[in-house]
């Protein structure tokens, strides 16, 4: 009994920690120029548009830095059997932070912004990943079909929006790397061979440097 009184102690007190940060200051000025950027012409819109990104930046922040890879044990990947990295550890420690802090953030920016507008602030948080991955794929990919695009447009979508609860850009691309696996494997099943396509290209590649170095 005491074993879970302990338990939801510490699951209380992890929620209100998460609900009652502060936000930096420079958060502050991160958030005014995503929102900024997206030209509104509406004050009101901006401010709280503002609070919402700079309060999930601050929070995201908090948490990373309260909890490092250090708490996650050292184990194994279940996947793979090969020992959990550094940063492998820090992912799940961050993993960990309430749903409540994504929810207040998407629920925020939809209660004033359009989904493309959603996206564009998204984008801001992810440097522009999901166009500068999917024009890879299409660099690799021979004559990709619009439902090959649009099957990979949504998974990369789907890393974009999972990412931004992560600080750091290491952990930012690992989230990436989880849905590009998905894409990759979503090709070899329907018809494409995503080793041998991506051996061409790189072939191609190293042709075209070569080719440059005997002008």
């Amino acid at each position: 009994m005491k074993a879970l009184l302990l338990i939801g102690f510490l699951i209380i007190n992890t929620v209100i920690r998460a609900q009652s940060v502060s936000t930096a200051e420079e958060d502050i000025t991160k958030a005014k120029e995503w929102i900024t950027s997206l030209s509104l012409n509406d004050s009101s819109k901006e401010n709280r548009l503002i609070q919402v990104v700079a309060t999930h930046l601050s929070t995201i922040k908090d948490w990373h830095n309260t909890h490092p890879a250090s708490t996650v044990p050292a184990g194994i990947n279940p996947l793979d059997g090969k020992p959990l990295s550094e940063l492998h550890r820090q992912i799940i420690a961050d993993s960990a932070i309430p749903s409540t802090t994504h929810e207040s953030l998407m629920s925020g920016l939809r209660k004033d912004l359009s989904e493309d507008q959603v996206a564009l602030v998204l984008d801001k948080y992810t440097i522009g990943k999901v166009a500068f991955t999917m024009k890879g794929y299409q660099s690799i990919v021979p004559d990709m079909t619009a439902t090959e695009t649009a099957e990979i447009q949504k998974l990369l979508e789907k890393a974009r929006e999972q990412a931004v609860d992560y600080k750091s850009m290491k952990e930012i691309s690992a989230i990436f790397e989880i849905y590009k696996t998905q894409a990759e494997q979503y090709l070899n099943n329907h018809g494409r061979n995503w080793r041998q396509m991506y051996g061409d290209y790189t072939k191609k590649i190293k042709a075209e440097k070569e080719a440059k170095k005997q002008k």
